[in-house]
């Protein structure tokens, strides 16, 4: 694949993906697990992986798309837990950038970040913060 791959794990939640960066141990699997789980639970219409660790992305048409690695398609990694086979999407638009154990403002001026030359709306968790209540108002929005 000639897209460049991010560390990074992404989650289709209906329409949109929301791309998951962060830190080693920050907890990237995990959120997406959550937003999987939170589907599960009628929080949310439908979720599914798209990619856990390792996430190709490429501008395509003004938009950015993100694809798993060939290698870990289709498997989600948990702490404690071990590796999981999940159906997977083979493709998702990104409409959303979570980057945890992110350091700086609470409210910060540009609330976007810039992949492949496409800017796409950022969400900044500091550490130590649970990050799936801001990641779900932020897809309600």
């Amino acid at each position: 694949m000639s897209a460049p791959s991010i560390h990074a794990s992404c989650v289709l939640v209906g329409a949109r993906a929301v791309l998951i960066r962060g830190p080693s141990g920050a907890g990237k699997s995990h959120l997406a697990w959550r937003l999987l789980q939170a589907a599960e639970r009628g929080e949310l219409r439908f979720a599914r992986l798209v990619s856990d660790d390792r996430t190709h992305v490429q501008a395509l048409h003004g938009r950015l798309l993100a694809r798993p690695a060939p290698q870990i398609a289709g498997m989600i990694e948990l702490r404690g837990v071990g590796i999981r086979t999940l159906a997977y999407e083979p493709v998702a638009v990104v409409a959303l950038v979570v980057d945890l154990n992110a350091a700086g403002d609470r409210l910060p001026e540009d609330g976007t970040v810039e992949l492949a030359g496409i800017r796409v709306p950022r969400l900044a968790i500091p550490a130590q913060s649970d990050p799936l209540p801001p990641v779900l108002a932020a897809l309600a929005a």
